[in-house]
């Protein structure tokens, strides 16, 4: 176990908080529409040709009782989302060729430009998820003091970080080439992720 992964374990038991079980995602994570945003490559940030970014608001439960950063941890790893991580959004564009994206809220409140300069901005709270497919453009324009976001990945993919013009000519080849995930990060494998990513034609 990692020294971060311990320093999780400590605090989580110097708190009070707890890791969720298996049986309290059954109450945790509540049923809801999937809101879906295209963007269309602006000649820097490429987005996905096919597939639009996913934001399920106030998706998850997150009682005081629990870590919320833990609720999104073993929400995604138990869809098959891993490398979890716990920290805010960069505060610059950027966007992974490579890989698809899962981004868990699990404090506070955010302003986030997805898709680049001709995107649009949304405001994320605490317990709200937003799926990134590869190539989407993403930055923190604004958040509160307590913003805490979990972020996680498919299996399938290689990760890596874009920014700048220069990555562009490369990224709208590899992007249409990352594979669809096999599961929504927080449905399973009925989740609208499997019928709103479709293979491209």
């Amino acid at each position: 176990m990692s020294i971060l992964e311990s320093a999780k374990k400590i605090v989580e038991k110097m708190t009070g908080w707890q890791r969720p079980s298996s049986d309290d995602f059954d109450r945790l994570v509540r049923s809801r529409k999937a809101n879906t945003f295209g963007f269309e490559d602006d000649g820097i940030i490429p987005n996905h040709p096919s597939w639009p970014l996913i934001v399920y608001r106030g998706v998850a439960m997150l009682p005081a009782d629990f870590d919320p950063a833990a609720i999104f941890e073993d929400l995604f790893a138990r869809n098959g989302w891993q490398g979890s991580w716990r920290n805010g959004i960069y505060d610059y564009v950027h966007y992974h060729s490579r890989i698809h994206e899962v981004l868990g809220i699990a404090r506070g409140t955010g302003k986030v430009q997805f898709g680049g300069k001709r995107g649009r901005s949304l405001t994320i709270k605490a317990g709200d998820v937003a799926i990134l497919p590869a190539g989407t453009g993403h930055e923190c324009l604004d958040a509160s003091d307590d913003f805490l976001v979990v972020g996680a990945y498919p299996p399938d993919g290689t990760y890596n970080e874009c920014s700048s013009s220069e990555d562009h000519a490369c990224a709208v080849k590899t992007v249409p080439k990352v594979a669809k995930p096999r599961q929504d990060p927080v449905y399973g494998g009925d989740g609208p992720l499997i019928d709103l990513w479709k293979a491209p034609r």
